[in-house]
């Protein structure tokens, strides 16, 4: 695990020496990502440099170090991620002749890139990576992203020039110009992040998962994709299952069983993010399945939250029998975190659970240099409560005619969302504070929607923008489903090419790397993800309940006792600490003369900021996004 970046300028001036400036520079700025080493490779007939900075986990010796050049001079590859299956591609037949330098994952790739070309190459790798390769012989630069977007890949071009990144602080670095997008602004207020391809800036813009984006020396782009999910959601699967549950939860366990094994590679310590939920549960028992020695779970707990989801997490470690370690967070702990958000997320981020994350991150680096998460259980085996609350509530209302549904609707936003509130409070521990209201609420305006509006709906964090910014959001645009999926499917379909990527793996890419953990997301390995699509969906949900397929895996190991309980998320309450702790720290950004920097208006703003410190109503998700962005805009602008 690194952090890449690197300059390819058709028309530079500035010889080697500047290159390899501009290089350092850009190296600098990602430090935190690769504090093990520094390489920065220049080729000035090119006008290409690559920088790489190193977080040492396979071949921990000076043959692993980046940029490196294939044996032949031809190529030269500068990479962040994990290979899972290099050993098997260091087999293949046509790398029988090769002199192998070291035994690190980099060079796997680099040669067989060499001897079979770079699809073929990308075609066998299993894993998570970002990657530029430079090709002297043809003259071309290629950007790579993995199939799920795991790793991030950011890119600006102007004129002759285009400059890379891990995150954005390398691309600034290079002078990248720093002119905000006003239709990225009006996405991020809806969805809590700028979309990819879009970026914050114009002109920025992210390889997309499974995307190739090449560059040559007639200034031409190509772009085109190695793996695609709308291929895979169009694949032919039965709507009941004509696999009984008995086949298909073994066919699961063996899939996750080979990703989670493979994933425990490593020449550093392992551990494991422990929530004591399905997803990590599951990911936790295979670990220790797997037969590879202790192993180590990191949980957070959160007293003072009103909630605290950490005795299940010890409850699932103390089953399993692993070596568990807990940090209790106060929440001036937690409030600590808030003023670094906009320096770790340095494009827009509003997605809160940003902050235990992070925390999360720190205190897992202190014993292990690698972590496993169970990131994208939900995405695959539709774990949302949104999904259920479609399969259900909704899909039953939506037989009502519109007047009643509208009817409903208005019924239930007459009580205040504080009421809703106070009547949680007799079920301890099933909602965070204020949150009951807030999703009665969410609920009563999704209740008229149709098929296209509530998905929309559901995942917004501001539901108008325009109140805002004035505009709508050009650049919010969903990808479009094949036509063929329900309504399910087509969440599930853009949950995985959106939320997945742009929110929850961001969210870990920036939490980890800023204190240079590595996190690796196995229930992602590709073919996890292609045996998903092909389920059917009363393996998917079942009696109203979700992950009915990734359950019964985990009942192999984790009585029912452990694990049937409420999905509660990874949150804060932070309804209570803008009322409370932050409130200083958010007026001074939101009720202050240049709020929004001539691009947010402030009247909408503060109208929202009243009436949620009166306590009428909780506005707090919504505010934390408006905050963010002015946190954001303040500091890289």
């Amino acid at each position: 695990m690194c952090g890449i970046a690197g300059l390819f300028d058709l028309a530079w001036k500035g010889g080697h020496d500047g290159l390899l400036r501009t290089g350092r520079l850009m190296a600098d700025a990602i430090a935190h990502r690769g504090p093990d080493a520094e390489g920065v490779e220049a080729d000035p007939e090119a006008g290409l440099v690559f920088a790489h900075r190193r977080l040492s986990i396979v071949d921990l010796s000076a043959s692993g170090s980046q940029p490196m050049a294939s044996a032949d001079g031809r190529y030269l590859l500068c990479y962040n991620g994990e290979v899972y299956n290099f050993e098997e591609m260091r087999r293949h037949p046509a790398l029988g002749g090769i002199n192998w330098r070291g035994h690190s994952d980099t060079e796997v790739i680099l040669e067989s890139i060499g001897q079979r070309g770079l699809d073929d190459t990308l075609a066998d790798m299993n894993g998570m990576f970002a990657l530029a390769l430079w090709d002297r012989k043809e003259k071309r630069m290629h950007l790579v992203r993995d199939r799920l977007g795991i790793k991030p890949l950011f890119f600006w071009r102007q004129g002759t020039r285009v400059v890379f990144g891990s995150e954005l602080k390398a691309l600034v670095a290079a002078g990248m110009e720093r002119e905000i997008d006003q239709s990225a602004v009006a996405a991020f207020l809806r969805y809590g992040y700028v979309p990819a391809a879009h970026g914050i800036f114009r002109g920025l813009r992210k390889v997309l998962p499974g995307e190739v984006i090449s560059f040559g020396m007639n200034s031409e782009v190509e772009r085109r994709t190695y793996w695609s999910l709308e291929s895979i959601a169009q694949g032919e699967r039965p709507r009941t299952g004509a696999a009984t549950d008995e086949v298909a939860e073994e066919r699961l366990h063996a899939l996750l069983s080979e990703a989670i094994s493979g994933q425990m590679m490593s020449d550093v310590p392992l551990g494991a993010f422990l929530s004591g939920g399905i997803d990590s549960s599951v990911v936790t028992a295979l670990m220790v399945a797997a037969g590879k020695g202790p192993v180590r779970t990191f949980s957070i707990g959160f007293p003072d939250f009103g909630f605290d989801e950490s005795v299940y997490a010890a409850d699932v470690a103390r089953h399993l029998g692993t070596d568990h370690t807990e940090l209790t967070v106060s929440a001036e702990e937690a409030l600590e975190t808030v003023p670094r958000l906009a320096y770790m997320y340095d494009e827009p981020f509003a997605d809160s659970s940003q902050i235990p994350t992070f925390l999360l991150s720190r205190l897992t680096r202190e014993h292990v240099t690698v972590a496993l998460s169970g990131d994208g259980g939900d995405e695959l085996f539709a774990g949302y409560n949104r999904y259920a609350f479609v399969a259900g509530t909704w899909k039953a209302v939506q037989r009502l005619p519109a007047p009643l549904r509208q009817l409903a609707a208005r019924a239930m936003s007459c009580p205040p969302p504080s009421l809703f509130d106070r009547l949680a409070q007799v079920v301890p521990g099933r909602f965070l504070p204020n949150q009951l209201g807030d999703k009665i609420a969410k609920a009563a305006s999704i209740l008229p929607l149709d098929q296209e509006a509530v998905y929309r709906r559901l995942i917004s964090q501001i539901p108008d923008p325009a109140l805002h910014i004035g505009s709508d959001e050009a650049t919010s645009e969903m990808p479009v489903p094949p036509h063929e999926l329900d309504l399910i499917d087509r969440m599930r379909f853009r949950d995985t090419l959106t939320y997945l990527p742009d929110d929850i793996l961001q969210k870990v890419d920036r939490a980890s790397m800023a204190v240079a953990l590595e996190a690796r997301p196995p229930l992602l390995d590709h073919r996890v993800v292609e045996f998903a699509w092909q389920l059917p969906r009363d393996q998917l949900i079942r009696g109203g309940q979700t992950k009915y397929l990734l359950r019964r895996v985990l009942r192999r190991y984790v009585p029912d006792a452990l694990i049937e309980r409420p999905k509660m998320g990874f949150g804060v309450p932070l309804a209570t600490w803008l009322r409370g702790p932050l409130r200083q720290w958010a007026e001074n950004l939101i009720l202050v003369s240049d709020y929004g920097g001539g691009l947010l208006r402030p009247e909408p703003a503060r109208r929202l900021w009243s009436e949620h410190v009166d306590g009428g109503r909780n506005h707090a998700y919504q505010l934390w996004t408006l905050l963010m962005f002015e946190a954001w805009r303040r500091r890289w602008t």
